[in-house]
């Protein structure tokens, strides 16, 4: 949650309202967040019977607004009007008349979504001036896994950072759906207090087969057929494998290989709470030890800087499909030598 939004929800919640409200952008989850909190937190329940009104952009005119806002509130103190869907109003600006002296008694919501109401307009300064303005950014891809992590926290969920990748490179940017995904998470696993990626494999369906998080598995075990498979898979669809969050995983298994080697002679429950590796997984990477000595897993480590480098730009302007063809073949080889 920004700290705007912090801000505004705050003094919601302390009950000082303005005397309106727009909120606008192309991220209708906060929006639907905001909406939620005037339908149901504003009045009582038995004050939202009569004073609680709600109204659409393409079912109104301003005249209709004004009226429903001019009006007395019933057995309560305010009253809560909200316009949902303005941007589909025609009429919407002829509402600054009321905004510029606006009635005591109701809390207007103007909710704008999809895009932002015109900032050199009337509309936009009063709400700015006079009332409280609100607006709700699409986040940007790479801030999006950090997003998850934060949402986890506050709804007392942990998620990691692999596990916030997966779900931000196979949901997408829609913050909604990938609430309700966790949402089915949880409400399948209540005592579950983390998100590993089992869970989000068994209860959201994200597939092994074409992983980015199961490729270097699949390396350092030596499944050729099934790092073939996603390599090709990855090649043809690149915006699911960006290199930077390819490479990072890449090198967080490589890390935990390197440790392990450090912790032999350890008891295997000690070694696999301290990667953080389990059952058929931890299995896999004992297996991989064998093949992947300390030197060739110290030169792993060497080789994916360089790409990481590479991969933005440091030294290299080819495509990502082509660094990773590149990259994975570098590493077959390392394991083969």
């Amino acid at each position: 949650m920004s700290a705007e939004l912090n801000k505004l929800m705050q003094s919601l919640k302390a009950k000082k309202f303005a005397p309106f409200y727009v909120i606008d952008g192309e991220e209708p989850f906060y929006l639907d967040f905001i909406g939620n909190y005037f339908e149901e937190h504003i009045l009582s329940p038995a004050e939202k019977d009569f004073n609680l009104i709600t109204l659409y952009g393409k079912d109104v005119d301003w005249a209709d607004v004004v009226n429903a806002c001019r009006r007395f509130p019933m057995f309560a103190e305010r009253q809560v009007v909200i316009l949902k869907d303005a941007a589909q109003m025609r009429s919407l600006n002829e509402l600054t008349g009321y905004l510029e002296n606006p009635a005591p008694t109701t809390v207007f919501l103007i909710e704008h979504r999809f895009k932002k109401v015109d900032g050199r307009g009337k509309l936009a300064k009063l709400a700015k001036d006079k009332g409280y303005y609100f607006t709700s950014d699409k986040l940007k891809d790479e801030a999006l896994p950090k997003w998850i992590e934060n949402y986890g926290i506050e709804i007392g969920f942990h998620i990691n950072e692999r596990e916030s990748q997966i779900l931000a490179t196979y949901l997408g940017n829609d913050l909604q759906k990938i609430v309700n995904e966790i949402e089915k998470v949880r409400i399948n696993v209540p005592e579950e207090k983390l998100l590993t990626a089992e869970l989000i494999q068994k209860y959201i369906g994200i597939s092994r087969e074409y992983n980015v998080f199961e490729m270097p598995e699949a390396l350092a075990v030596g499944d050729k057929e099934k790092l073939y498979r996603m390599l090709a898979y990855f090649s043809a669809n690149p915006k699911n494998a960006a290199m930077p969050l390819v490479i990072g995983v890449f090198y967080g298994y490589f890390s935990k290989l390197y440790m392990a080697h450090f912790l032999r002679g350890k008891m295997d429950k000690e070694i696999s709470t301290t990667i953080q590796l389990w059952g058929e997984r931890y299995q896999n990477m004992k297996r991989s030890m064998q093949v992947w000595t300390l030197p060739k897993t110290e030169n792993s480590l060497m080789l994916l800087g360089k790409y990481s480098a590479m991969s933005v730009g440091v030294g290299a302007a080819t495509e990502d499909k082509e660094l990773l063809r590149e990259m994975v073949g570098r590493l077959e080889l390392l394991m083969v030598s």
